[in-house]
């Protein structure tokens, strides 16, 4: 059972993980690629988030983010699919392998990156300051500028959007991106273990967690489930 939580969602399962979010009342919530993205951000950052402070932004800022769901096998299973994903992409990155984000293509078969360009600099937003000595850094910060530049090619302020890319360009930016992850992931390994010699059994979250009433609430509150998140699915 260990060794299927661990497994990669499967091609149907992100489908669904996909549709799920599409569903959250409000139209707010982050889709699949989004959510790789901001993910992605939160594992190769400097500091640990926990889920209590992203489980809102995924669903589109509502409350401890628990209300999305009609019932607690519902929330089971949505948390279950995320936690694997996330377990994915950490793994991947810290056995020093490319990560491939998952980019949806549009309605011309085309790969644009921005979803997940957005979602990654939403992670970065949940630590700002502790991203500031990367950000300043001239001969590393570079590794984030693909980021930039998809994220706000479309962006409402002229000042700035990015121009829109070729298609080449555009595929050269992916592939930048793709490297740059890899690159930050390994820039803040030696801050990310310190802070888990620091707080080891939150550092990273290491399997699918099983949610039971009497059982540490998930969300990092250090109550009892059936004392937090639960009351919300009832």
């Amino acid at each position: 059972m260990a060794a299927l939580r661990d497994n990669p969602l499967s091609e149907t399962e992100l489908d669904e993980l996909d549709d799920f979010l599409a569903s959250v009342e409000g139209g707010r919530a982050m889709n699949i690629e989004e959510l790789d993205g901001f993910f992605s951000a939160l594992i190769a950052g400097p500091e640990l988030v926990l889920p209590s402070e992203y489980w809102p932004q995924i669903f589109g800022g509502q409350a401890s983010g628990l209300t999305v769901f009609d019932t607690e096998e519902e929330a089971q299973g949505i948390l279950q699919a995320m936690m694997r994903h996330w377990n994915t992409i950490a793994r991947t990155l810290n056995e020093g392998e490319i990560y491939y984000p998952i980019l949806v293509e549009d309605d011309d078969g085309v790969a644009r990156g921005n979803d997940w360009a957005l979602g990654f600099l939403r992670g970065v937003d949940m630590r700002r300051a502790s991203w500031r000595a990367f950000l300043d850094d001239d001969d590393q910060a570079g590794s984030i500028i693909p980021m930039f530049a998809l994220a706000h090619e479309n962006d409402p302020n002229p000042d700035l959007r990015y121009e829109s890319p070729t298609p080449e360009k555009r595929d050269e930016l992916i592939r930048y991106m793709i490297v740059g992850l890899v690159k930050i992931f390994e820039y803040f390994r030696d801050t990310r273990t310190a802070e888990a010699a620091l707080a080891a059994d939150n550092a990273t979250i290491r399997a699918t967690p099983t949610i039971g009433g009497s059982d540490l609430c998930f969300c990092g509150s250090g109550r009892k489930y059936k004392e937090c998140c639960r009351a919300t699915l009832h």
